[in-house]
């Protein structure tokens, strides 16, 4: 049995705005991403530098997941999504100012990421409300693909633009993306009250960590969920110093083999077969990534981009496996808690590929980080067996 069509969720009322909104403030994220790391490498040559302003955001999300993340269910949504894409207009405004310091763009991109982690949790939160609880695996499989696409878009048209333009004309329109996906969060959702009373904390935000990590089986999909995720997304922080002409071209790639499983594992796979593809899917996110230990030329490097980032589907079987074992109540803080701790893997991942490349060279520092992720799903794939199923809610 496959999953439920895809038209059901554009039926229902409120998906849509929600939809366009993300695959907007996603679209910003990628042309502006692609725009920041390439004006800092080159101003300053250093791949540590260029990295860090990519994917520097998701360091943040660890000091957001731990103070923050109670507020995603604390504020109303629409208000909440509607500051947080002003918030990255603002920043991302700020960041075309010419002559700004590097340490300052370091600041600001980190900024970014700590008001992603309250993003986040308000917006998966939101989409459980909006879906049935039956759809929302389908629901989160097209937010999914959607983010493929529009990184596919993004990178593309980023890295066409940077031909032309210079970085900050291409940061400005990237601002104005932010903006457009405020606009229609504020008038496209319904004002929908907080889904949890009290004041956002953080100690609220530690409780409730605490009860999610308590678990042995949810620590376990966490740490599936972050690590070996992460440390893939620390080679295509390598793209820019890899090849800084083709940069664009490797991103797109790599949303283009994410979008194929996306689509394969969310839409065409029935249930008794997605569920024994995690560690496959996770082993090939890395395997292709130890071929870049030769220093393949391009046509070679975008395939491996493209076939690696396939596996990226494995995130669906997890997030299904942590919702199963995750009571109803926490649904939305428990998807929070994924997200920030994803981003912020992937943010201390491309710091570390910076890092290794900085001492050594791109191509073998992306090889390092391959065989760690490799080794990383071994690890959990043998912790995973001794767990038991859990009880049918």
């Amino acid at each position: 049995m496959t999953a439920p069509s895809y038209r059901f969720l554009f039926r229902t009322p409120e998906f849509t705005p929600l939809f366009l909104s993300t695959a907007a403030h996603t679209a910003a994220q990628t042309a502006g991403g692609l725009a920041l790391g390439t004006l800092v490498h080159r101003a300053t040559g250093s791949p540590l530098l260029s990295a860090l302003s990519m994917f520097g955001p998701s360091l943040a999300q660890v000091l957001g997941a731990t103070l923050l993340l109670s507020a995603a269910d604390r504020l109303p949504p629409r208000t909440a999504l509607t500051g947080v894409s002003l918030s990255f207009a603002a920043a991302t405004a700020l960041l075309t100012l010419p002559g700004l310091p590097v340490g300052a763009v370091v600041a600001v991109v980190l900024l970014q990421g700590l008001t992603a982690s309250l993003g986040g949790g308000v917006r998966w939160g939101l989409l459980t409300e909006i879906l049935p609880k039956n759809r929302y695996l389908t629901g989160r499989s097209l937010f999914n693909i959607a983010s493929g696409l529009t990184q596919i878009t993004g990178y593309a048209v980023g890295g066409a633009l940077l031909t032309t333009l210079p970085p900050r004309a291409v940061l400005l329109l990237a601002g104005l993306l932010y903006a457009t996906a405020a606009a229609i969060t504020r008038l496209g959702l319904t004002a929908r009250p907080a889904r949890a009373s009290g004041r956002p904390s953080p100690a609220a935000t530690w409780r409730t960590n605490a009860v999610l990590w308590s678990s042995r089986p949810r620590r376990l999909l966490y740490l599936g969920l972050w690590l070996p995720n992460g440390l893939i997304v620390g080679c295509e922080a390598l793209f820019v110093p890899y090849d800084p002409e083709a940069a664009g071209l490797l991103f797109a790639c790599a949303a283009l083999g994410m979008l194929a499983g996306d689509v394969t594992v969310g839409r065409l796979l029935p249930p008794a077969v997605r569920t024994r593809l995690a560690t496959p899917l996770l082993l090939l996110l890395a395997a292709p990534y130890l071929l870049f230990a030769l220093r393949p030329a391009l046509p070679l490097a975008a395939l491996c981009a493209g076939l690696a980032s396939v596996g990226f589907g494995a995130s669906l079987v997890q997030q299904e496996r942590l919702m199963a074992r995750t009571p109803p109540e926490l649904s939305g803080h428990a998807l929070g808690l994924h997200s920030s701790g994803m981003l912020a893997a992937q943010g201390v991942s491309a710091v570390l590929a910076g890092s290794l490349a900085q001492l050594t060279s791109p191509a073998t520092a992306m090889t390092a980080l391959a065989l760690a992720s490799t080794g990383v799903t071994g690890a959990l794939a043998v912790a995973v067996r001794r767990v038991p199923s859990p009880t049918p809610r």
